[in-house]
C-alpha cells in the first residue's frame, strides 16, 4: 500500500475525530473516507513526501526539507522522531503535516545545539498536525514569513516550568498574515504563543498553560486574539510594545472571547527578560500600545489582577518610542474572583495604593507630563464599560509620586465611559482559500 495514501488517510480520520464528528454519523462516512483515500487507485504525485520515524529519521527529514519544492507536502507518520539537531525550511509553498499532535512527535530531548526545533524562513507555509517536544531553544519559529499557518500543533517541555526551557513555543517574528489555530503550548520560559514585530495576525482556538506568558503580542499591528484558553501561566495574555526594536508602535489589536483563568504559576523567566517582571496571577496586560480592545472575555482566578493597563516602566533611550498606552477600550467582560493575592513588585505596588482585593481593572494612570498638566485628547484616553459591580482603579501613579500627600486613586468607573472605534476584523488570505 502506498505510504503517502496511508498517512493521508490517518490524517483525514484524525481531523474528523478532532472536529467532533458524531460517532454514529461517522461510522459509514469515516469508512468511506478511509477507503477512498487509502485504496483509491490514483497514484500519489512526487509532491507528497512521506517521512516515517525510524533510526535515520533525522537525515531523511533534513533531506526532505532541503529538497522540498513549491507545492510539496512532507508527511510525518505515527511515532516519535528522536532528533539531535534543529530543522529548517526555506522553500515557499510547502506543507509539513502529521497525523496529530499526540501522534507525530518531533522530540529534541537529545538536541546538541541550542537553536529552534523547527525554523521557517519562507512564505506560504502550512504546519499542521504534529508536536515539538524538549527543544533547547524555541519550539517552532518563523522569521520573515508571509502567509504562514500554524494549525493543530503542540509544543511542550514535558518536565514542566523551568528557566532552562526554550523561550517561545510558537514564535512568528517579522512575519505577515500569520494564522495560529488550534495550537497547544506548555512550559515556555517566556511566552507560549508569541507574535513579535508582525502584522495581520489571528490567534484562535488555542491553549496556553504553564508558561510565563500564555499569549504575547509584541510590537505588532492588526491582530485578533480570540477563543483561546490561557490558564496556569504567570500571565494570561500580554499586549506589549517595547523600545529599540525595528518595528514598534503596536496598534489595532482585539482581544476577545478568551477564557483567562487561574494564571497561578510562579514566574520562571530568566532574570533580565522583559516578562520576568510579570507577576504571578495576571490576566490580561496591555502595555504601551494604541487602539487595543479587550472585550467579551471570561476572567477568573487571577490573583494579582484581571486586567492591567500600564506604561512601560523602565528607562529607555529610543526617541521614537511612545511609552504610554493610547486609546484602550475594555468592555463587556465577565469577572470572577481575583486580585486576592497580588504578587511580586508589580503586585505590591498596586496593592499599596488599591488595597486588597485588587480591583478587576487596574490602570496605572501614567501619561506624558504635558498631558498630566493639561488634558488627554479623546482618541488617546482609557475607556471602560462593564457590568454593574465591576471594580476599577486609576492608581494615578504620577500624582502619587509627585504629590503623595494630596493624591487619592480614582475608583469611579463611570468617569471612564466612552469608546474608541474598534479595529476592523483581521482577514487573512489563508481563511479565503
Amino acid at each position: 500500500m502506498n505510504l503517502f495514501r496511508f498517512y493521508r488517510g490517518l490524517y483525514v480520520l484524525a481531523n474528523a475525530i478532532q472536529n467532533h464528528v458524531k460517532v454514529n454519523a461517522m461510522r459509514p462516512c469515516g469508512k468511506a473516507i478511509a477507503l477512498g483515500v487509502l485504496l483509491f487507485p490514483a497514484v500519489a504525485t512526487a509532491a507528497d513526501i512521506p517521512v516515517p520515524p525510524g533510526p535515520d529519521a533525522q537525515e531523511r527529514l533534513v533531506t526532505a526539507l532541503i529538497e522540498a519544492k513549491a507545492g510539496d507536502t512532507i508527511w510525518l507518520g505515527i511515532g516519535r522522531y528522536e532528533l539531535t539537531e534543529g530543522l529548517s525550511l526555506d522553500a515557499d509553498k510547502v506543507s509539513v503535516r502529521g497525523i496529530g499532535p499526540d501522534q507525530s512527535i518531533l522530540s529534541f530531548s537529545g538536541q546538541t545545539g541550542g537553536g529552534e526545533g523547527l525554523l521557517v524562513t519562507s512564505d506560504d507555509v502550512v504546519l499542521d498536525g504534529f508536536a515539538v517536544e524538549e527543544s533547547k531553544g524555541d519550539g517552532i519559529k518563523s522569521k520573515g514569513s508571509n502567509r504562514i499557518t500554524f494549525r493543530n500543533l503542540r509544543v511542550e517541555w514535558t518536565g514542566g516550568p523551568s528557566e532552562k526551557n526554550g523561550a517561545y513555543g510558537v514564535y512568528p517574528v517579522d512575519s505577515k498574515n500569520v494564522l495560529i489555530d488550534g495550537v497547544t503550548v506548555r512550559g515556555a520560559a517566556d511566552a507560549g504563543i508569541y507574535v513579535g514585530q508582525s502584522e495581520y495576525i489571528v490567534v484562535r482556538n488555542s491553549l496556553a498553560e504553564y508558561n510565563v506568558a500564555g499569549i504575547e503580542i509584541e510590537n505588532s499591528w492588526h491582530a485578533d486574539v480570540h477563543d483561546n484558553v490561557t490558564r496556569h501561566n504567570t500571565g494570561g495574555i500580554l499586549v506589549f510594545d517595547l523600545p529599540n526594536l525595528p518595528q514598534q508602535g503596536g496598534r489595532d489589536i482585539r482581544v476577545f472571547a478568551n477564557t483567562v483563568e487561574d494564571n497561578d504559576t510562579d514566574n520562571f523567566a530568566p532574570k533580565g527578560n522583559t516578562v520576568a517582571m510579570v507577576p504571578r496571577g495576571l490576566g490580561v496586560m496591555v502595555m504601551a500600545n494604541r487602539n487595543i480592545h479587550v472585550f467579551a472575555n471570561k476572567l477568573s482566578g487571577n490573583a494579582t489582577a484581571h486586567v492591567l493597563i500600564a506604561a512601560y516602566p523602565e528607562d529607555f533611550d529610543d526617541k521614537n518610542y511612545l511609552f504610554v498606552p493610547r486609546g484602550i477600550y475594555v468592555h463587556d467582560n465577565q469577572y470572577g474572583e481575583g486580585g486576592n493575592d497580588p504578587n511580586g513588585e508589580v503586585g505590591d505596588t498596586i496593592a499599596k495604593v488599591s488595597g486588597k482585593p485588587v480591583p478587576d481593572i487596574v490602570w496605572d494612570g501614567v501619561t506624558r507630563i504635558p498631558e498630566w498638566l493639561t488634558w488627554v485628547s479623546p482618541e488617546n484616553r482609557i475607556y471602560v464599560s462593564e457590568a454593574a459591580g465591576t471594580s476599577f482603579i486609576n492608581l494615578k501613579m504620577i500624582s502619587q509620586l509627585l504629590l503623595p500627600w494630596s493624591t487619592a486613586p480614582d475608583r469611579e468607573i463611570a468617569a471612564y465611559a466612552g469608546s474608541v472605534p474598534e479595529p476592523d476584523p483581521v482577514k487573512l488570505p489563508q481563511d479565503e482559500e
